[in-house]
């Protein structure tokens, strides 16, 4: 059984009966995990080790662990920084702020893969700006080009430590005030302004490599009257043909307040795959999951699910071998002295 076309939630620490049901439908293929999925490192292992053992190839299982307020598993797991704090850095002493972001994306990405997940939806290419407050500290950097350069640091850290990365919110989330968690944003600039601006950070991941992109829920009003995650303009033409982007499209969750636009649950899944999405998230209503994986029944798209094919985590490290690895001990002290705000002028 090939993977599906659907991401979905679980309600708890344990898979329900129902959700076994759920997540063996053929057009079921990854499993986002939330806070309230976790416990302690052990139990969290457990959950993916049976969402692992429910079918073949695996279902994908992934996790938002960007750092800072976004970070879904903390309770024995290091406490990451948002990454303005490296944007910070990266403004006094970039070569530090490079290594710096490289070691603790090795550090995210191995400590996820001790517990089995597949990847994180993480790093945020989004633009820092003082319109943005959903965004905010999640962004590096004000500044294009060192975000592209902190976000490859961070990806090749978890490459190193076997985790494909996720960039996010294609082609850009910071210039629109509105959550769209909650509403639906619009940002009226124009293509060009776009294009030399918030998608160089894109574009930069794209011709370095990078395995998934997120798709954002705002529309971008003098290019297309869709949100990005529902238009083939910015999916197909932009981020396909004329960036030649060849990973995975996962879009962001239906559910959100910004997805409405396209109607019921299954109009919405429709839309997004139509559109270009690989993967379409469900969240946080199992009546709409259930929905979806019923109008998706016998869908099949063999260039895409060749894609997700590639978005199993790789290898994992014990506890034991984390702590004895070289780069351990620089990525705690890289968080220890990033947390303090002290000088990053490491001997080591």
């Amino acid at each position: 059984m090939s993977h599906g076309p659907v991401m979905l939630d679980l309600e708890g620490l344990e898979l329900t009966p129902e959700e076994r049901e759920m997540l063996r439908h053929p057009a079921a293929g990854g499993v986002i995990l939330f806070a309230r999925n976790y416990e302690e490192p052990d139990q969290v292992s457990a959950l993916v080790r049976a969402i692992h053992e429910l079918r073949t190839p695996p279902l994908l299982v992934a996790v938002d662990q960007e750092g800072g307020r976004v970070q879904r598993f903390r309770e024995g797991f290091s406490e990451l920084p948002p990454a303005a704090s490296l944007g910070m850095l990266y403004e006094e002493q970039p070569h530090q702020a490079l290594d710096a972001a490289h070691h603790l994306g090795w550090l995210m990405a191995a400590e996820l893969r001790c517990a089995g997940v597949d990847f994180s939806f993480a790093p945020v290419l989004d633009l820092q700006t003082e319109i943005s407050e959903v965004i905010g500290d999640r962004a590096f950097s004000a500044d294009p080009i060192a975000v592209g350069k902190l976000a490859y640091a961070w990806s090749s850290g978890a490459r190193a430590a076997g985790m494909p990365s996720v960039g996010k919110h294609f082609p850009g989330h910071g210039n629109v005030a509105a959550d769209s968690h909650h509403e639906l944003p619009v940002d009226p600039r124009l293509f060009d302004e776009i294009w030399d601006h918030d998608l160089l950070p894109f574009r930069h991941m794209v011709n370095n490599n990078l395995e998934a992109l997120m798709p954002a829920h705002v529309i971008y009003s003098s290019c297309d009257a869709l949100p990005a995650g529902y238009s083939s303009f910015w999916i197909q033409e932009i981020l396909r043909r004329r960036m030649g982007f060849e990973g995975v499209v996962f879009s962001d969750d239906l559910s959100m307040e910004a997805a409405n636009v396209a109607g019921d649950y299954p109009e919405r899944a429709q839309r997004a795959l139509e559109a270009g999405c690989d993967m379409v998230l469900v969240c946080n209503d199992p009546a709409a999951v259930a929905q979806v994986l019923e109008s998706l029944d016998g869908y099949c798209n063999p260039v895409g699910q060749a894609r997700l094919a590639r978005m199993h985590g790789r290898g994992h490290l014990t506890p034991e071998q984390i702590h004895e690895d070289l780069r351990w001990p620089r990525a705690m002290a890289y968080l220890n002295r990033l947390e303090a705000g002290e000088s990053l002028e490491l001997e080591l």
